[in-house]
């Protein structure tokens, strides 16, 4: 482990602080922190930077309430540059966004990686233009009713490949259950984060069960 003293601050005695949202990865901000900010990110858990700016301690969430809580922080190779890891409350951005990051300045001609809420956001679009010849919007046009009798027919195949031990058949099953489950989240209006933070919050209270049961 680091400690503070194996940091290379710059000359203005700062270092800059790469912060990332710890559930998706995604970059939310680039601050700056010195010696003072950095210790009491350390001491409180959530992130307090440099405003160069205003030339102050800036505590994230201090005025609007959307603190950062901090998970780990990682310096680079070099020991001059941290990315620090965070769950947080609200936006990122003091315009409101989840991201300071949101102006493309190039695409390339690589694909975007696969992702659960990349397919969701996909599901989104399809609900608001309703292209001809999707079956999404087929389901979606249906309505509520059929999205979830679909959903009860896949958990009943899911259980059919489950029962029978066939793994690539359950796995693709699977597939297809939580695709339209996610088409069902997107009629309902249920996020993606809205299911993460349900998940969260039941790991959280296994954790103090278990701990319970350990200490007793």
């Amino acid at each position: 482990m680091l400690s503070i003293d194996d940091l290379k601050f710059n000359g203005h005695g700062l270092i800059p602080a790469i912060v990332v949202d710890a559930g998706t990865g995604k970059v939310l901000t680039l601050a700056y922190m010195n010696r003072e900010s950095l210790a009491i990110t350390m001491e409180e858990g959530r992130t307090c930077f440099w405003s160069r700016s205003r030339g102050e301690l800036w505590r994230k969430g201090e005025t609007s309430g959307n603190i950062q809580y901090v998970v780990d922080i990682t310096a680079d190779c070099d020991r001059d540059a941290l990315v620090v890891r965070v769950n947080k409350t609200g936006p990122a951005c003091h315009l409101g966004s989840d991201s300071c990051f949101n102006d493309k300045l190039y695409i390339g001609q690589q694909p975007e990686p696969f992702s659960v809420k990349g397919l969701y956001q996909l599901l989104e679009g399809r609900k608001q233009e309703l292209p001809e010849g999707s079956y999404t919007t087929y389901l979606f046009q249906k309505g509520l009713d059929k999205i979830l009798k679909k959903v009860g027919e896949e958990c009943t195949e899911v259980i059919i490949a489950g029962k029978a031990e066939d793994k690539a058949e359950t796995v693709y099953e699977i597939a297809d259950l939580m695709y339209h489950v996610l088409v069902l989240m997107v009629e309902l209006g249920i996020s993606v984060d809205d299911v993460m933070a349900e998940l969260a919050s039941r790991h959280v209270i296994d954790h103090k069960v278990k701990q319970e049961k350990m200490t007793s």
